[in-house]
């Protein structure tokens, strides 16, 4: 057989996304509609961005962190705090039991650590000579 492989365009990742979560719904039925309920936010400071969070609530109740970053001259001010408790309390009004997300060593480990997430992995090596970290957190029994 001879198959043709080229670069995806947009329609055709979205396409695959849909096909493999039509594939995990049909695995394990899903448990919130909408499926995905974006959870993002971003603090300004006269019109300037100066922190944000982007998360996602994903079809079994679950949370998912992708990006927490807060601008260098307005660390230390709690700003991350209250960016991750807005999100987590909105998932738990919403449902989710479980948190997740992932850092580098040189990002905001102890951050999550201290904000009651744990290691549940570590990915050596990534980048060379440096740790990816995976944390967990539950959210509610």
């Amino acid at each position: 057989m001879k198959y043709e492989c080229a670069q995806s365009t947009k329609e055709e990742q979205e396409y695959l996304d849909n096909r493999l979560g039509d594939y995990n719904a049909e695995q394990v039925p899903t448990t919130q509609q909408p499926l995905v309920v974006p959870l993002n936010y971003c603090l300004k400071d006269k019109g300037k961005i100066i922190a944000g969070i982007n998360a996602d609530m994903y079809m079994w109740n679950l949370l998912y962190i992708a990006i927490l970053f807060v601008e260098k001259d307005y660390r230390h001010q709690k700003l991350g705090s209250f960016l991750i408790n807005k999100v987590e309390s909105e998932a738990v009004a919403l449902g989710a039991k479980l948190a997740h997300t992932d850092t580098f060593e040189f990002q905001a480990k102890e951050f999550y650590i201290k904000h009651g997430f744990e290691i549940f992995g570590i990915l050596d090596d990534c980048p060379e000579g440096h740790k990816r970290y995976y944390l967990k957190k539950k959210l509610k029994d």
